[in-house]
């Protein structure tokens, strides 16, 4: 009887999506939160156009720069550790032998089912390395251009999420009747962004929605209230 082939689907993109949600949540909510605050003051419209754009080019660049930088942090901390097992294993080799062993009774193998496959992994340095990283430190081999993907991916859904509240400034020349407008348009905007946020990573969309929404408008919410005190 034919059966239909068993696919296993497994989302694998978890460092773009974070990326994307730092600069996109901060895009959306801080240009927003500036644009609204100066509206209570300025006059024209063209005014929070240009302060919102200064936002945007500053804060898009701080947030890439800062996405460069963790990603070279995460790269330079794992060829330190790296470096510490070839070490270890030269030197102790005993001892990180035993340690391979600890993994594995720690998935209830028995040591005459251990034995062989510790010694199969010794007779290859590489991935006797390559194990301790994985098992014993958690650590996976980062991709070499890691940082710089990072960094623009960051920086551009920042500038795309900054763009989304200082369109109403743009296209109204009414302070007021953008700022209501740029209000609908911001919390559309998280609800979709936490929409599909939730189908790419395997969470109810509805909720990731709404979830977004809540957070993200209270952190908007806090930031307007703030720069209006201020202001």
């Amino acid at each position: 009887m034919p059966t239909t082939p068993h696919i296993e689907k497994h989302f694998t993109a978890t460092e773009t999506v974070r990326d994307i949600v730092i600069g996109m949540s901060d895009g959306l909510t801080v240009p927003f939160a500036l644009a609204a605050g100066l509206s209570g003051a300025a006059a024209a419209t063209n005014i929070v156009v240009t302060a919102g754009l200064a936002e945007i080019a500053a804060g898009s660049i701080a947030m890439g720069l800062g996405g460069y930088l963790a990603a070279r942090t995460d790269a330079e901390h794992y060829q330190a550790e790296q470096a510490r097992e070839w070490q270890e294993v030269q030197e102790v080799p005993e001892k990180e032998a035993e340690e391979v062993a600890d993994v594995f009774r720690n998935y209830g193998l028995t040591d005459p089912q251990i034995t062989p496959v510790v010694a199969a992994i010794r007779a290859n340095p590489d991935r006797w390395v390559d194990f301790m990283m994985q098992f014993e430190l958690g650590l996976e081999a980062p991709d070499p251009k890691r940082a710089r993907q990072s960094a623009a991916t960051i920086a551009a859904s920042y500038i795309g999420g900054g763009l989304i509240p200082l369109a109403p400034y743009i296209l109204i020349s009414n302070v007021g009747l953008a700022l209501q407008v740029s209000v609908a348009v911001t919390l559309l905007a998280l609800f979709v962004f936490g929409f599909v946020k939730g189908r790419f990573t395997g969470l109810n969309p509805w909720r990731g929605g709404a979830q977004t929404v809540l957070i993200g408008g209270l952190a908007a919410g806090a930031a307007f209230g703030i720069a209006r005190l201020i202001g």
